[in-house]
């Protein structure tokens, strides 16, 4: 326990550690005889924390309404999305590495399958994960009409990036992207949102982009290959969520100091914690897919606990479990974070909070996200105990945090810790 002064006052002040469960929360289901993944999984170091600590329920933004990782995260790190939330583009060409500049206009996008009508087969291309920095740098630095350039990146998997620079552009323009469930349906051309001249060239920019793209894309030797291998090919790029950057206040400016890190192999959370002026830390065997080294990042997490007060720790797998609706994996996946998550326990310093979240439910049968609250967790001294005695998502709504928004769970979060600032006199 850290002791600061302030105005004279001694304050006490805990670290903790926040593991981010992408997409855990589920609905019962049938073949777990109407339990959840999460129910019904072996989570032994969970249900500890639970019988330890205090649980609940979080809706991520708000009651009832789905929102995306990038969403999901900011509420997480107590941000208000209204103020600092223009679209996922942004927050995506910030985890692939871009600068982006004012008037710049980002798209998140998807490698994709797409046959000689403009029908989509595939919105991942067969998860893609071979081969995407070199279909990328085809398609990056291009420049279209009007002096547009465009630039590409790819981000995790069959996931990437294009950022159009140039002068009267806007972010007003329909998606290309069919989305998600609706593979047999054609793309989607580029429609101007609004009648401003900067939406029309925007939309224009970015279908002449598209044309161009898959003109380089179907010619491409990695395609060629993986046509000749049986492998669906990556023709064509789809976009959807464009926007323009908007500044975060860094959690440190926020809250009286506090210093944070991240452990993430997933672009999009890489970009939020960029945002929040967060130290991120990344490793080729850390994974934002199935073959997550949950060890390697539990170890990350502890050294970083040295020079820091909070620590994220994020894992995509039950997300991508959710969205191919694979129960059995999900269940699997979550007693690999319990591990995980034991590790940190047995070797965090004394009196470290520990809190159990997500950004979201996914639930298997729906194959999407939903706005199904999500059940969460704080553990460690000073945490007013409740009587729930496992961690699930119905033992979570009995306990002692209630019902509350992923901005509340982060609040109470920073109080316990000792980080929180005094309204009023």
């Amino acid at each position: 326990m850290l002791r600061a002064k302030a105005g004279g006052k001694i304050i006490l002040r805990r670290k903790a550690i926040i593991v981010s469960i992408d997409g855990l929360g589920d609905r019962p289901l049938h073949e777990l005889g109407g339990l959840t993944p999460l129910e019904a999984a072996t989570t032994h170091t969970f249900d500890i924390l639970a019988g330890e600590g205090m649980v609940g329920l979080v809706d991520p933004y708000a009651p009832g309404v789905p929102c995306g990782t990038d969403v999901g995260h900011l509420c997480m790190l107590g941000y208000d999305t209204k103020e600092v939330y223009s679209g996922r583009g942004p927050i995506e060409a910030l985890g692939a590495g871009f600068e982006i500049f004012p008037g710049d206009v980002a798209f998140r996008c998807n490698f994709a399958t797409i046959d000689h009508n403009g029908i989509v087969r595939d919105r991942r291309a067969g998860r893609i994960r071979e081969g995407v920095a070199e279909l990328a740098a085809i398609l990056n630095n291009i420049t279209l009409n009007n002096n547009v350039i465009a630039n590409f990146a790819p981000a995790t998997e069959h996931r990437a990036v294009l950022v159009l620079r140039g002068a009267g552009l806007s972010p007003l323009v329909s998606d290309s992207d069919p989305g998600g469930k609706n593979e047999g349906m054609p793309i989607q051309p580029i429609r101007p949102l609004d009648e401003s001249e900067a939406a029309l060239k925007t939309a224009e920019a970015l279908q002449q982009f598209l044309a161009i793209a898959r003109g380089l894309l179907n010619q491409h030797p990695i395609n060629l290959k993986r046509i000749m291998s049986g492998q669906l090919p990556a023709n064509a790029i789809l976009t959807r969520s464009g926007g323009i950057a908007t500044k975060c206040i860094p959690l440190q400016e926020r809250f009286n100091g506090i210093r944070c890190a991240a452990v993430s192999g997933e672009a999009t959370v890489q970009a939020i914690a960029k945002m929040a002026g967060m130290q991120i830390v990344t490793h080729p065997g850390i994974t934002g897919s199935y073959d997550f080294n949950g060890q390697l990042k539990a170890s990350f997490a502890i050294e970083l606990l040295n020079d820091n007060d909070l620590v994220l720790v994020h894992v995509k797998a039950t997300d991508l479990a959710g969205h191919d609706g694979k129960w059995d994996s999900k269940k699997s996946i979550i007693e690999q974070i319990d591990n995980m998550v034991a590790v940190i326990k047995a070797k965090i310093p004394p009196d470290t909070l520990i809190a159990i979240t997500a950004d979201h439910s996914t639930p298997c049968e729906v194959g999407e996200h939903s706005g199904d609250p999500v059940p969460v967790v704080i553990w460690g001294k000073g945490v007013r105990a409740d009587k729930q005695l496992a961690y699930g998502e119905t033992s979570c709504s009995a306990g002692g945090l209630g019902r509350i928004t992923g901005k509340d769970f982060f609040h109470i979060l920073i109080d316990l810790m000792g980080f929180s600032q005094k309204l009023g006199a």
